[in-house]
């Protein structure tokens, strides 16, 4: 995927789709602390390949960039593994939520 692509239109979106985990009993609080936690190693990750984490060496651009890869998912999975509590538990309604969303996006201008 590169920029021009993107400018081009030819992306307009990106589908991900990530499983309903089993064997868990997440609850709102326990799944919100794990997506402050998975963010920080994201966070780490992106400090290791900008040399902002202490460390004398800094991690190779490929090397980098696949373990920002890997954490931005463990992200993604813990905010889909909270959509499905706020659903199941709370009875939310996601798919008017994202709805409402886009229409935001929209009117802000980020997409058409």
């Amino acid at each position: 995927m590169t920029s021009d692509r993107f400018r081009e239109g030819l992306l307009a979106s990106k589908t991900v789709i990530l499983p309903r985990l089993n064997r868990l009993s997440p609850s709102l609080e326990s799944t919100a602390l794990k997506i402050m936690e998975e963010s920080g190693e994201l966070a780490q990750a992106i400090g290791k390949f900008r040399g902002l984490s202490g460390e004398r060496q800094r991690l190779e651009e490929e090397e980098a960039m696949q373990m920002v890869a890997r954490e931005l998912v463990d992200v993604a999975q813990t905010a889909v593994t909270m959509m499905f509590v706020l659903e199941e538990q709370y009875g939310i309604d996601l798919e008017a939520i994202l709805k409402e969303h886009i229409t935001k996006l929209r009117c802000k201008g980020y997409c058409d």
